[in-house]
């Protein structure tokens, strides 16, 4: 007989190592809000009278339309590498090979992330904020681009949001513990 011999799997970069762990309460929250609207605007026009086909039809693509603009990204980090999934798409960022790390100017702030290559990606950092594990690694794979001398505008940005997600988990930390 012969003698049974296990090998270590080699290192699989496409698996993620860290994901967004919020993104399915906040995927729930969107279909709620759009089924609330829905069901707001169909129960006001059918207590006043006036609903008809054409009414309910227009109030579900509303309900629909809140739904697709609430709608969340999932994202996830490998070994360099970024993947967010939206809606429309997904887009893919080598986090060892950035370029460029900058915040968007708007109503919503973004982080808007972009590699050598060209591609880019823009992210809520509410998702840092929620994952420390996915900031982690995107920090650390950022650091190597900084290295590598490619990082040429965002290390600004990035200290900013390390600033921020060191306070957010200070804070949780005061507060799990009952120090205030």
């Amino acid at each position: 007989m012969g003698r049974r011999t296990t090998h270590a799997a080699p290192e699989d970069r496409t698996l993620p190592l860290a994901y967004d762990t919020t993104w399915a309460g906040e995927a729930r929250s969107a279909v709620g809000y759009g089924a609330l609207l829905f069901a707001l605007l169909l129960t006001v026009d059918g207590l006043a009278g006036t609903l008809t086909d054409l009414r309910a039809a227009l109030w579900l693509s509303l309900g629909v339309l809140l739904l697709l603009v609430l709608w969340p990204a999932r994202v996830s980090v490998g070994r360099g590498r970024l993947v967010s999934r939206g809606l429309f798409g997904e887009r893919t960022v080598r986090t060892d090979r950035l370029v460029s790390v900058r915040w968007s100017n708007g109503v919503a702030q973004r982080l808007v992330l972009r590699d050598a290559d060209g591609n880019r990606a823009e992210l809520d950092p509410k998702v840092f904020l929620a994952n420390p594990p996915l900031w982690h690694v995107l920090d650390t794979d950022a650091r190597t681009s900084v290295d590598r001398g490619l990082l040429r505008c965002g290390e600004t940005a990035l200290r900013q949001m390390a600033a921020r997600i060191d306070k957010e988990t200070a804070r949780t930390v005061f507060k799990v513990s009952g120090i205030d």
